[in-house]
């Protein structure tokens, strides 16, 4: 990374993880491109010592006010050097329950508008030889659970969109980083997330109770807001970072449930799996290969890898 004070772009930045983001980065002299649908909401915002604060109105389902977002922060702030795609929110019920503008506003927004910021800042991160993006995905992202079916749609979608992209851009110095929170206080279940309407053919279902728990706020979060965001700051600007970051114990927790399962059910298929081949009853002996899926490596793990900015 570059030497402080970096520029940051940070969306999503009136609550939540963004704003806590915003005020570590901002507490630390670092510059910030804080962009949120409401500017007003973070006019209480300042910059300490070196540190710049430039604000923006973004609605991340607007391709092309992204574009120009990120063209009037990199003109403003001289350079892109953190990209961080946290704006999101929570679409809570069962599937069945939601209309299909609620499924498709969620899709915009959590999963196609981080697309189209990563195509919109590539530009600048490889015309100055690197950089980084953090995309804030979930826990959710690795293991769905009911009452939250769309929602995990989009952080699985976003989970192999930037999977794949860190393999695509790792050569030109760019690294990508896929964050992976618990429940927090005033994220998940907080202000940023919207019900389905209740259906009485779901009544009692585990989809219907936490819809019912979240409303009424009655779901507990273990994460710390201040903690996360500084956790991500030192990893995204650390000499070595992740592919993916989980923040909480219960994040930890249910994604080495949920890979555990998946892991499991593999093995058991394994047979299956081999019958299927062209070769198959040849003779041969199957062979598994333990080796980690080409394109899954940072650019930081690979010797003589450029290093991102």
């Amino acid at each position: 990374m570059t030497a402080s004070p970096r520029v940051w772009l940070v969306t999503g930045s009136s609550t939540g993880i963004g704003r806590a983001l915003v005020t570590e980065l901002l507490a630390r002299g670092e510059s910030v491109a804080a962009t949120a649908r409401d500017p007003r909401t973070l006019a209480d915002l300042r910059p300490s010592g070196a540190g710049t604060l430039w604000t923006a109105r973004l609605d991340v389902t607007d391709p092309e006010r992204i574009r120009q977002v990120v063209d009037a922060a990199a003109r403003a702030l001289g350079r892109l050097d953190v990209v961080v795609s946290n704006a999101g929110y929570a679409l809570v019920g069962a599937a069945e329950e939601a209309s299909g503008e609620q499924v498709d506003r969620q899709i915009r927004t959590n999963l196609t508008g981080p697309i189209h910021l990563a195509r919109a800042v590539l530009p600048y991160l490889r015309a100055q030889g690197g950089g980084r993006i953090v995309q804030v995905s979930s826990m959710a992202g690795q293991r769905g659970s009911p009452g939250t079916a769309v929602y995990c749609a989009t952080k699985w979608g976003v989970e192999g969109f930037f999977e794949s992209l860190a393999a695509e851009v790792k050569g030109f110095g760019i690294g990508v980083t896929i964050v992976e929170p618990g429940t927090v206080s005033t994220g998940f279940f907080g202000r940023s997330k919207e019900l389905t309407t209740a259906s009485p053919g779901y009544a009692g279902t585990p989809a219907a109770i936490l819809r019912r728990r979240a409303q009424d706020g009655r779901l507990p979060c273990r994460g710390d807001l201040a903690k996360m965001a500084a956790a991500v700051v030192d990893v995204a600007t650390g000499p070595t970072a992740p592919l993916r970051l989980a923040l909480g114990s219960d994040a930890y927790a249910s994604i080495r449930r949920g890979l555990t399962a998946r892991l499991a059910d593999l093995e058991d298929q394994r047979e299956l799996a081999f019958s299927t081949d062209l070769n198959a009853g040849d003779g041969s002996t199957p062979s598994t290969p333990h080796r980690r899926p080409e394109g899954n490596d940072d650019a930081h793990h690979r010797p003589g890898a450029r290093q991102p900015r």
